[in-house]
């Protein structure tokens, strides 16, 4: 391991470092434009050049630089300091003074660094280049006169998102960073682009002009757009949530999150459901708390316990999902359905944990050599668990199969087939790829589960996983890919019913279901539910809304505090925001209320209480942010046989999954532009 001295401070570092990295160990910022952690090394931007000895006379860029043993690195020297002011000097020779006017200001990496360390005086005298606009789609503001060439969102495109659509044109001062054709962009994390642009070149443009960042209340919080848990940031003034931003955190999301975690959220405000509503003479009428809550109880008068169900939805936080089954429960009904999808998957399919979840981790998987996908797309399903796979081809060579629908995902796949035939006949060539590999994963998707023989497939995968030698002490190849935020939560809190949603549908429609609660459930077929009394407890006018008999206006998951456990058992809290509007409550609340309302109070007042009560009885999810631990002794069996339907993937529109998304004008524009789905932007107006 080399050791140096920056400034006087000896450090020794990993074998590889650079210079930039010798100095930040060593507690010296150096300021930089082009470089980034987690990208290549492009060595363009020259504003982090350092003095080095031995060596040249002349300043050297860290950033590029190998670090060396004996290297005497200096970070404040003259030379430095003068050759910092230089490159700044020629950085803002063509850069508008658009800093009033600029949705980066107040966060622009340029500001700061012409302040620190810039001549504070231009000596250019001639006119200065423009640059036209470019179009990059409904997300992507472009400003490209600001454009400093740095690169980032050449190599973002390239390297991350792996969809390679942005580019430069022309050379020297003509170049200029374009999206091929000037199309939208087309990747699901194309707004990352927008946190990496170190000027104001490309910038939010849902956002433009709605705010300086000094204004907004910031608040830690967790996406629910998929299962993946990514860590983020709401920033919210006033009632309303203006943005959402990525949090680092290395083992789940890294620095980057989807489209739709970021844009999903800006349809809160959208066809929210803010006062109670009571069916009378076949018309939906606005009502009281009182008036709703005795409309429920004259609904469930005379309904046994097993003439009562509950299906909840997939934003639901864990508080508000126990909240219901207790309720239930001192209703005399065990018919709670959390797999509104039909997953054959966790409850009388297995009871043990590892067979429902994640096991391979998020982060871990990038380390993989062999990879099968059986029924999934994590590029729709999971964007951010499609970067580790994408990491783990690029960077560690593993080989990708797959049995499904033929799609993209960014990096290269040995397709099998669209049928889970494969499963009982392994391919050769899949077979001696697991074999031979040191770290097999084995990845079932959503979409293959919620189908009449999904418990076979996953006994099927679970089978081969165990003979491919997947489960070892280090690693656990085998896994789930969930793609609702509520799902895993579900299943650990047993809410779960004999015979799934299925079951619960078909009861309704042969009349042995008298009262069903629709707890956010807006993804089920309400075909069979005409004759069923039916509450919505939500937050959005969706299609559970539109059938309901009453309807009580919930919290979202961005105006309350909510645990939240992702695809690999991470538990995980979200932060509340906003209040909710209006009248809508929080779910807890709500459930605690009608359960004073119907003579069956609730054991808890306080939302403390709820999770108390919760840690009472599932310890395990009052570990918060700990990582998860994979289950090596997974036990699954099926006695089904496969099927031979081709398999269909989950996910069919990925910026329209939920009834925020929906509700969202910036994923109803991505939906139309990228995806030509004209259909998204109709009202019912229209």
């Amino acid at each position: 391991m080399p050791k140096l001295t920056v400034d006087g401070i000896e450090v020794e570092v990993p074998a590889g470092a650079t210079v930039l990295q010798a100095c930040e160990i060593a507690g010296k910022e150096i300021p930089r434009f082009c470089y980034h952690e987690r990208l290549s090394i492009a060595g363009n931007c020259r504003m982090c050049l350092v003095e080095v000895k031995p060596g040249p006379p002349k300043p050297q860029a860290s950033c590029a630089l190998p670090a060396a043993d004996g290297q005497e690195v200096l970070t404040a020297s003259p030379m430095t300091k003068k050759a910092r002011e230089g490159v700044m000097e020629f950085l803002l020779i063509n850069h508008p003074l658009d800093c009033p006017i600029c949705d980066q200001g107040g966060e622009c990496d340029l500001q700061d660094q012409a302040l620190n360390y810039g001549r504070g005086r231009s000596r250019y005298q001639e006119n200065k280049r423009a640059v036209t606009e470019k179009y990059m789609g409904p997300i992507i503001k472009t400003v490209m006169t600001r454009c400093i060439h740095c690169t980032r969102c050449v190599r973002f495109a390239e390297e991350v998102a792996g969809v390679e659509e942005i580019g430069a044109i022309g050379r020297g001062e003509n170049m200029q960073i374009t999206t091929y054709l000037e199309k939208a962009a087309t990747s699901e994390l194309s707004g990352n682009v927008i946190d990496l642009c170190p000027v104001g070149a490309l910038t939010s443009k849902p956002y433009a002009f709605e705010a300086r960042p000094w204004e907004l209340v910031k608040t830690n919080g967790i996406d629910v757009m998929d299962a993946v848990g990514a860590n983020v940031r709401y920033d919210a003034r006033g009632p309303q949530i203006l943005r959402v931003l990525p949090r680092v955190n290395d083992d789940v999301n890294e620095e980057w999150i989807s489209d739709k975690a970021r844009y999903g959220p800006l349809g809160l405000m959208k066809r929210r459901l803010d006062t109670p509503w009571v069916r009378k003479d076949g018309r939906l009428q606005k009502a009281s708390w009182n008036e709703a809550f005795g409309a429920i109880k004259a609904g469930l008068a005379g309904a046994s316990g097993d003439q009562i169900a509950a299906i909840a939805g997939d934003l639901l936080d864990v508080e508000s999902m126990v909240a219901m089954k207790d309720l239930l429960g001192t209703l005399g009904s065990s018919r709670h359905e959390c797999r509104q999808d039909g997953a054959q998957i966790g409850g009388e399919f297995s009871a043990d944990r590892g067979s429902y979840l994640f096991n391979t981790g998020i982060a871990p998987l990038e380390t993989a050599d062999v990879i099968l996908l059986i029924g999934a797309n994590p590029r729709w399903e999971a964007p951010l668990v499609n970067t580790r796979i994408r990491k783990a081809v690029r960077k560690g060579g593993a080989r990708v199969f797959a049995i499904g629908p033929e799609v993209d995902l960014t990096y290269a796949v040995e397709w099998l087939g669209d049928t889970p035939a494969k499963l009982g006949r392994v391919p050769k060539e899949l077979s001696e790829a697991l074999s031979a590999a040191e770290r097999p994963a084995i990845i079932v998707g959503a979409g293959a589960l919620a189908r009449a023989d999904g418990g076979a497939i996953l006994a099927k995968a679970h089978g081969l996983a165990a003979r491919s030698g997947a489960f070892r002490d280090d690693w656990a190849g085998f896994g789930v890919l969930h793609d609702a935020a509520a799902r895993v939560g579900g299943l650990d809190i047993g809410f779960t019913a004999e015979g799934g949603v299925d079951a619960i549908l078909s009861d309704a429609e042969n009349g042995a279901l008298k009262a069903l609660f629709l707890h956010g459930a807006d993804e089920i077929d309400t075909g069979p539910l005409p004759g069923v009394f039916k509450v919505y407890i939500g937050h959005h006018g969706d299609q559970g809304a539109h059938v309901a008999d009453v309807i009580l206006p919930s919290a979202s998951f961005a105006e309350k505090s909510g645990t939240y456990v992702n695809m690999e058992g991470r538990v995980q809290r979200s932060g509340r925001a906003v209040f909710p509007p209006g009248d809508a409550r929080e779910d807890w609340a709500i459930l605690r209320a009608l359960s004073d309302m119907l003579g069956k109070a609730l054991p808890y007042n306080d939302h403390d209480a709820l999770r108390a009560r919760i840690a009472g009885e599932w310890a395990h999810l009052a570990d918060v942010d700990l990582p998860a631990t994979p289950s090596r002794d997974v036990k699954i069996t099926s006695d089904g046989k496969i099927g031979d339907a081709p398999f269909s993937y989950s996910v069919g529109n990925f910026y329209m999954t939920n009834p925020v998304a929906r509700a969202s004008e910036v994923m109803q524009d991505c939906a139309a532009v990228i995806l030509g789905d004209g259909d998204a932007l109709q009202e019912a107006a229209e």
